[in-house]
């Protein structure tokens, strides 16, 4: 249950209203005791019951109601908007003249308040919120506090409704159309996506039986929980797993003076339509949409980023892994405590013959590229999309990293800030 906190305070809004009636009240208290006139004291008890009665109006006034709150979704997406309702309920016989909803949410953008000019007896009041979300982030919705006060506004009451709850704000993607990868190496020679008709080493998944299967191909265990014939699925050839090494190391991070942020590390606060111009933001979507690409393509795809932590996604298939890069990626910060090419040494023992690794990052140093390399020497097959720092503000030209690649045969992509992602990551590389 929400816990509640009640204050009855004095009305900012109209403090001469209210000395008024305090003036009045001495007024007539002086007049009584200088005249001795019962009419001056009545006069002075009728201000003391006005105030009395205001106080208690406003007490009752955030009494017997019922406030509810529904999100449709607690996953959003930057670029897509988040519904919210809510409903308030007056559960007395006393109608309530105003009431005022202030929410605390800490969305960008998110503007949930409300005003209820009037709201009768055992009635409800309802209204909806459409928020276009534009940062990714993790963010709180609610508290909320409930005002009101009397009918004269000498005295409102506020109760505070610690509800929250977490929503959280998937990067934006953007359409790849093509993305050029290296040639795998492969066992068994190039890898052919379509069924084989014979028993392979590369089972791909099961199915119900048909007639003429062999038997050798039934899937017991399947077969046992389904309690139907249940037959194994063959490829042809194994397809290269990708991995997608994002860089969030500080050392890489460059960002334009109109970036704003919460904090130093914080959510980006935004300014205008748009990626913010952060090679943080154009990797984080850049990363986020090579993940749709291949995950639609039916590739199994792995990810690795070092925020504060070690961030590791083992290779799989579907959008369920999808998900959980998005969820990884929503809050993905540049808080590495290591260098990009101290990532690649420590992530290099997990990296098997015949992957196909993309890098992601802005980093200049060529220290990493010397990993790279040595990975190249394992057959991992290595290309790069690289943020070109200058273009978000880097004092650094990128030309001498560009020439470095280039002689490592590690084939690049280079995206600038305002760059079309979709033409950026359809182009070939060089």
């Amino acid at each position: 249950m929400p816990a509640h906190q009640y204050q009855v305070r004095h009305s900012n809004n109209m403090p001469n209203r209210r000395n008024a009636v305090y003036a009045l009240l001495i007024l007539t208290l002086l007049a009584g005791l200088f005249t001795g006139r019962a009419f001056f004291f009545n006069l002075a008890y009728l201000f003391v019951g006005l105030l009395l009665l205001s106080f208690l109006w406003a007490w009752l006034s955030i009494r017997w109601i019922s406030i509810y709150r529904r999100t449709r979704a607690r996953r959003a997406q930057v670029g897509r908007k988040l519904d919210e309702a809510f409903i308030v309920r007056n559960r007395s016989w006393m109608p309530k003249l105003w009431m005022e909803i202030n929410d605390h949410s800490t969305l960008p953008g998110h503007r949930a308040s409300h005003v209820i000019p009037a709201l009768g007896s055992r009635s409800s009041h309802r209204w909806y919120v459409e928020t276009l979300c534009q940062v990714r982030g993790e963010f709180q919705l609610g508290p909320i506090t409930l005002t009101s006060g009397d009918p004269f506004g000498l005295f409102m009451t506020d109760r505070f409704i610690d509800a929250k709850t977490r929503v959280v704000v998937y990067p934006a993607t953007v359409p790849v159309n093509n993305f050029h990868l290296p040639g795998a190496i492969l066992y068994g020679g190039e890898a052919q996506r379509r069924r084989a008709q014979f028993v392979t080493a590369n089972a791909a998944g099961v199915r119900e039986y048909a007639p003429g299967d062999s038997f050798n191909r039934i899937h017991w265990n399947t077969t046992a929980r389904r309690d139907q014939l249940m037959v194994k699925e063959f490829d042809i050839d194994p397809i290269a797993d990708i991995w997608i090494f994002l860089d969030l190391s500080p050392t890489s991070l460059v960002e334009d003076y109109t970036v704003r942020r919460t904090g130093p590390s914080g959510t980006v606060v935004p300014t205008g339509p748009g990626i913010p111009a952060s090679t943080e933001e154009y990797g984080v979507v850049v990363a986020a949409s090579l993940t749709q690409y291949f995950i639609e393509l039916e590739r199994a795809l792995g990810f690795v980023t070092y925020t504060g932590r070690r961030q590791v996604h083992q290779p799989e298939r579907g959008m369920r892994q999808m998900t959980h890069i998005l969820q990884t990626l929503a809050t993905a910060r540049s808080l590495s405590p290591y260098t990009f090419a101290q990532m690649l040494e420590l992530e290099m023992p997990y990296l098997t013959r015949g992957t196909t690794l993309i890098i992601v990052t802005a980093s200049l140093d060529t220290d990493w590229v010397t990993q790279a390399q040595i990975l190249s020497g394992r057959h991992v097959q290595t290309s790069c999309v690289l943020l070109d720092p200058q273009s978000f503000g880097g004092m650094t030209s990128s030309q001498s990293m560009r020439n470095t690649l280039q002689l490592a045969k590690i084939p690049t992509v280079v995206i600038h800030k305002n760059d079309d992602l979709t033409m950026a990551l359809g182009q070939r590389p060089y």
